[in-house]
Formats: C-alpha cells, structure tokens, sequence
C-alpha cells in the first residue's frame, strides 16, 4: 500500500532536510499521518544509515527511520542542487530541517530566500539551543540536550556519587524536540492553510528547552522556595508505594500501588494486611513519610517469587504493575501482538523486519495502512520527485 487517503495529513507535502535524529524523527511522526515526506539526503545518504547493525550495507534502523519517505540525494554545495532544493519547496507546504543555528543563511537558504520562492512555506528549524541567544552558535547532540536541561541530573540513584548519571538508553532529547517540531508544523500549517492571506511561518525547536519542558513544578519551586529536585532513583518521592523491587529471578517488578485502595489490596496480596491496618500507612502522606519500611516489606515479598509470578499475583489483586520488559519481551506480548504495536513488514532492503507501529490510532485505519513502506535506499526517487517538480506536479508522490 503506497497511498494514504484516509490519514489527516493526507495532501500536506513536507521536504526534510534531517541527518541523525530529530528532523527525522520529526517527519517519520508526520508520514505516518500521511503526510508526503521527501527526505533530502547528501549523495552518501544520511549519516545514520551507518549506525548500528546492516543487512548487506543496509541499516536495520533505517527501514524505520526512513519509512513512509521519499528519498532523492542533493549536494547543498552546488549553486545547481541548492537551485533544484529551492524548486523543490516550491510545491512544499513545510520544510523540517536540523542544520546548527545560520547553517542555511550560511549556504544562501535562509529564511528569506525560501520565503521568497514560496511565500507561503512553513520552515521547522530544530538545533541544540535554538536560533539565537549566546549558544546559539554552540555544536550539540541528544546528550547535551539531556544534561543541560536538566534530565541527567535526575537520573542518577540518590547518594551514588562514584558513577555518572545514566543516560535513559535512546536519544530523547532528539525525539522530544522531533515530536515538538511536528506538532508546531502542523498547527503552523493549519494557520497557513486556513487563510488565503497568510505567510509562512519560522518553527524555532531546540532539544534544551524541549527537555526542559518536562521538568514539571521543578522550576515554580525553585522560583518560590530555593528547591533543587535531586534524583530519586526508581521511587516518587510524592507517592508511595511506587517503586521497581527486586525479584527471585534476577529481574524486576515496577508496582505503583499509591492510592488508598489499591494500598490494601497490594499489602493482602503479598500477606501483609497488618501494613494496611496500620494508621501509620492510612493516607499517601503517612506511607510517604514511612516509605522505606514500606519498600523493604514489599522486596521482602517480591524476592521470594520470579518476577512473572509475582506479576500474575498482583495483576490477579488488580494491583498496577508490570515486569521490566525487554525489547524481546515487547516483540512477544499478546498485547503488544493483537494492538498492532509490533507488526511484521517486508522490507525490500532487510526482508521480513519487526516495525513498531505508529503510536496513534484512527478509525478506520488499520495499524498496519500507516506503514506504507519502509525506509529506501539513498537518492531511491530522485527520478521522479524530480521529473514531478519539472512538470509542476502537485499531487502526492508515492512511489
């Protein structure tokens, strides 16, 4: 299936000019709503296409990092290809790009130029630290994002000072400033496209701020009483219990069972009820205060039993909880299984390959008509993205 008729963004044409993560990721989340994504690529592809595992030269993430895309291969060096760059948004409604702060003034591209091409075009511009301010001019990747605005700090385990902070072991900052930037798009769209008279507005998305923004009350409490938040580990310093606990088997238990009710139906399921008749565990506030008497009764529990059984018990006393899934845990989960969130794709690149689906449902559409093909080889449609502009073509391309 190559169409994608019954999608919101069906007709919403958009050119990416993405390497590594966030513009991409940004774009994939607009082509699986069925926006026509033409991923602009340097003759030797995007650099992500040489990271982590291959199949004959062909990245295995790619197949997803790509999918839904129309790929054609431009050199921006060249007055000839910036000129054929420049042709190509003319009949675009956005364009999402990832360059460092000026890269496109740089190159002759800014703003300026663009809107004067195609008054009308939407530009999402996604940087470490945005497009102006003193570190503007600063390089950044996913981990700076993290670190500066504050994610890493949280991280660590309270008191462990021997080791750094962890990472949260994917590229968030990247895919929150990617989910960020599709959204502005679409909205800047919609405000285009709903008035003849509009012009094309500049999207200014940094992976700083973007992380920062999921910083919660941290800043209004800093604000008013000159609290820090430190790192909480596994727990939430405001519920309990929430925690992840230890099991027979080596693996963990994550289990939030912070209201009154589920509170006692928890501390009956691992025998406990005294814990639940006990004033001191009565209200939130009171088991916060004595949570680690709390955490220690539940991973006495929890120890004695591998973590599936455990699970079982607790589901069976409608207490929330899950196993710490691996990615095989995922791949294998009757949930995940009959939701569609894993389907099997045939890539012409990879063969028979696992994609996760899009994380957004409509009526009507199947899970598996979002995915409309996977990620293709670099410069795969320069033909006839570029035959398409020549004639003035202004229907979706597909291939």
């Amino acid at each position: 299936m190559t169409q994608a008729p019954n999608l919101p963004l069906a007709g919403l044409r958009i050119v990416e000019l993405g390497h590594y993560i966030a513009a991409p990721f940004a774009t994939r989340l607009l082509a699986d709503l069925g926006a026509e994504v033409v991923k602009v690529e340097p003759p030797g592809g995007d650099p992500v296409r040489g990271w982590g595992s291959s199949v004959e030269g062909n990245a295995v993430w790619f197949s997803v990092h790509g999918r839904n895309k129309l790929s054609v291969t431009l050199d921006l060096k060249k007055p000839e290809d910036r000129d054929r760059l420049v042709a190509l948004l003319k009949r675009a409604d956005a364009l999402v790009e990832n360059f460092r702060a000026g890269y496109l003034e740089r190159i002759g591209l800014g703003p300026d130029v663009l809107h004067a091409a195609n008054p009308r075009l939407v530009i999402g511009r996604i940087s470490g630290y945005g497009q102006d301010g003193p570190y503007r001019d600063k390089p950044a990747f996913g981990a700076i994002g993290e670190a500066m605005g504050g994610l890493r700090h949280l991280t660590a385990n309270p008191g462990q000072t021997e080791y750094p902070p962890p990472r949260c072991g994917v590229s968030i900052s990247d895919d929150l400033a990617g989910m960020y930037c599709a959204m502005a798009v679409v909205a800047a769209c919609w405000q285009v496209k709903g008035d003849p008279a509009a012009k094309g507005r500049v999207v200014d998305v940094d992976l700083v701020s973007s992380v920062f923004s999921l910083m919660e009350g941290m800043l209004p409490e800093y604000g008013l009483f000159g609290w820090v938040r430190q790192p909480q580990g596994a727990a939430i310093k405001t519920a309990a219990p929430t925690n992840t606990y230890p099991c027979a088997d080596g693996r963990w238990l994550c289990v939030a069972g912070n209201s009154d009710l589920i509170f006692k139906r928890l501390m009956a399921a691992i025998g406990r009820p005294g814990m639940a008749a006990d004033p001191r565990f009565a209200t939130n506030g009171g088991r916060c205060a004595n949570v680690a008497e709390l955490d220690a009764a539940i991973a006495d529990w929890t120890r004695t039993k591998p973590a599936a059984e455990a699970e079982a018990v607790l589901e069976a006393a409608e207490v929330p909880c899950s196993r710490l899934f691996d990615m095989a845990d995922c791949a294998t989960d009757p949930h995940f299984r009959d939701r569609g969130w894993v389907m099997e794709v045939p890539d012409p690149l990879l063969g028979d390959v696992l994609h996760p689906a899009a994380p957004f449902r409509f009526d009507g559409v199947a899970p598996r008509e979002m995915v409309r093909w996977t990620g293709p080889a670099a410069g795969a449609h320069n033909d006839m993205v570029f035959e398409a502009v020549a004639r003035g073509e202004t229907r979706p391309l597909a291939p």
